[in-house]
């Protein structure tokens, strides 16, 4: 049986703005949404990237809800369907939500989402996936699985999350937050920034009558239950996870010509990405590699959807943005980095690649409609 689904329709908020091509034109001049944004407690850095128009001193929840309605409407829009279609699945990927700063708590992790699709009108109540930060690629993941099983004829998924109070203290304490600034495979990398955002993708049958803005070819996970926070620094299961993706999309690892990497800045991400590279791709082709954190900041679990929907971008331009923040890059990549200024791509096929604290490592493979 065929593993593509076709994506017809994507929408997104990012602190770089919601409009598809005027952000990814920011991108390609490598801007960035990290501002200094105070707040009260013990924060290693001030800085974030918050979503401009959704203002910081809301309750987490309202802001949550502001940055997911957009996102969904605007994917729905370009499909051109609409939230009443009794075929939509919605599936919904987050790490944690506003949970940990709703005051009072919520009953529970899905609760504002089971909210939020019955007051839009959707017809079945949404899916929600929390795999930290991989939450967004394994909603994605589990759309493309329900329209390939037949259980749904449409699937708008993907992820929203917000850079709440909680969280930055959270990673000030853990220490995965940089003192400086994110600067993802650079010598100079010591830990990354908290984003927030959403995206979504709209998935269908490949027949569908529409016509699709890429191809969902396969997918692949893997967990490697290292450490509640730290990966397993051989890359091995990173590996695995892309291996997967590329089995289930039926490619060869020399036949993707673009990558968005986690990306994260942490040491031991940037470790891990480049040691999973070289196993991977050792002896095949060299896909150009660019990660978009230096210009989101890191998403919690909208980054895997926002960094998909910048895969299919990447193919349908021929163009990889730079990383933002990268000067001098780390000399164990494997993988050409992209540097300075944009690179002009001859790829049919990109891969998206998300790490998650747990161990959750999920890859995407998107094929270009040229």
């Amino acid at each position: 049986m065929s593993t593509h689904v076709a994506v017809t329709g994507m929408g997104w908020t990012t602190p770089l703005g919601d409009d598809l091509d005027r952000v990814w034109t920011r991108l390609l001049a490598a801007e960035t949404g990290l501002v200094p944004v105070p707040q009260r407690g013990r924060l290693r850095n001030a800085l974030a990237a918050v979503v401009p128009g959704v203002e910081w001193e809301r309750p987490a929840a309202e802001r949550l809800r502001a940055i997911a309605v957009g996102a969904l409407g605007r994917s729905l829009a370009a499909a051109g369907r609409t939230a009443a279609d009794p075929e939509i699945q919605v599936v919904i990927g987050t790490s944690l939500g506003s949970f940990l700063d709703d005051d009072p708590p919520a009953a529970n992790l899905h609760a504002w989402a089971d909210d939020l699709c019955r007051e839009l009108g959707f017809a079945a109540p949404p899916i929600v996936v929390s795999t930290t930060c991989s939450s967004g690629s394994d909603a994605i993941l589990l759309g493309m699985e329900l329209v390939r099983a037949g259980a749904a004829r449409c699937c708008v998924c993907g992820g929203v999350d917000v850079a709440s109070a909680s969280k930055r203290e959270a990673h000030s304490a853990l220490g995965t937050m940089s003192p400086t600034l994110l600067r993802a495979f650079d010598v100079r990398h010591d830990g990354t920034l908290l984003g927030e955002g959403a995206g979504f993708l709209v998935l269908e049958a490949p027949e569908t009558e529409r016509r699709p803005l890429a191809w969902l070819l396969g997918a692949g996970s893997a967990n490697d239950a290292t450490a509640m926070t730290a990966p397993d620094r051989e890359g091995r299961v990173v590996g695995l996870a892309i291996q997967r993706s590329l089995a289930a999309a039926e490619l060869a690892g020399e036949q993707i010509g673009v990558l968005n990497a986690h990306g994260s800045g942490t040491v031991l991400n940037d470790e891990t990405e480049c040691r999973a590279f070289g196993q991977v791709f050792r002896g095949h082709g060299r896909p150009v590699v660019f990660a978009t954190k230096g210009n989101f900041g890191h998403s919690l679990g909208a980054t895997g959807a926002l960094e998909a929907i910048a895969v299919v971008l990447a193919l349908r331009r021929q163009e990889a943005p730079p990383i933002a923040g990268l000067e001098q890059p780390v000399p164990e990549c494997p993988l050409p980095l992209v540097q300075g200024t944009p690179v002009r791509l001859s790829a049919r096929y990109g891969l998206s690649l998300t790490l998650g604290f747990g161990g959750f490592n999920t890859s995407l493979v998107f094929g270009a409609c040229l």
